[in-house]
């Protein structure tokens, strides 16, 4: 494990800046354990990482290595260019208080990632409306081709796993250690993540 890691602690999340041709290293420390990656245009922050258009252009839901993840304009944002896992998803919206009331029927729910992503985002200017779907790192979701529904399961990620993105332009990150207990199998560590270049 490379000693320069900075520590996500669980169920939390941090932002931070990635410039143009730097990259970023996430890292699944212990295994099993989702991130949540979100990404703004530094310049102009209603240009942010889309979901609907990275999948469309990329005529897949399984984006692994090879695969750039694109703005809702359409700019390619940033490319995965290293991934140990091969297995990530790109559908689910971040875990919230709402989800854990609704899904899990908690009456005094955590704020989840997307809670934790609005308070790291703050600071930027990034109001709630604005925090996309996550490009959501380790997680294993799959779809029934017949019925459509969807599944979460444990992560294929093992201790050291990680992914490499590419930052194609001046970046503002959102990155999350997950807060869902069906996500992360039941157990909630710590993700870590350094910058290179």
């Amino acid at each position: 494990m490379p000693d320069n890691l900075t520590i996500i602690p669980p169920r939390s999340g941090t932002s931070f800046l990635l410039k143009k041709g730097q990259r970023l290293k996430v890292v699944d420390i212990e295994g099993e354990q989702v991130s949540d990656f979100v990404c703004y245009n530094l310049a102009d922050k209603a240009e942010a990482i889309s979901s609907g258009r990275t999948i469309d252009y990329a005529e897949t839901i399984l984006l692994t290595k090879g695969h750039p993840l694109y703005s809702n304009r359409s700019n390619v944002m940033c490319e995965i260019v290293e991934d140990t896992v091969g297995r990530h998803d790109f559908l689910l919206t971040p875990c919230s208080a709402d989800t854990f009331r609704i899904i899990y029927g908690h009456t005094q729910p955590h704020r989840g990632c997307f809670g934790n992503l609005c308070a790291a985002l703050e600071q930027y200017g990034i109001s709630p409306d604005a925090i996309p779907i996550s490009f959501n790192l380790f997680m294993h979701v799959t779809v029934d081709g017949d019925t459509g529904r969807v599944a979460v399961l444990p992560p294929k990620s093992k201790a050291g796993d990680y992914v490499v993105l590419e930052a194609k332009m001046d970046l503002l990150v959102g990155l999350t250690a997950c807060s869902a207990e069906m996500s992360n199998n039941y157990a909630f560590k710590p993700i870590g993540y350094q910058i290179e270049g």
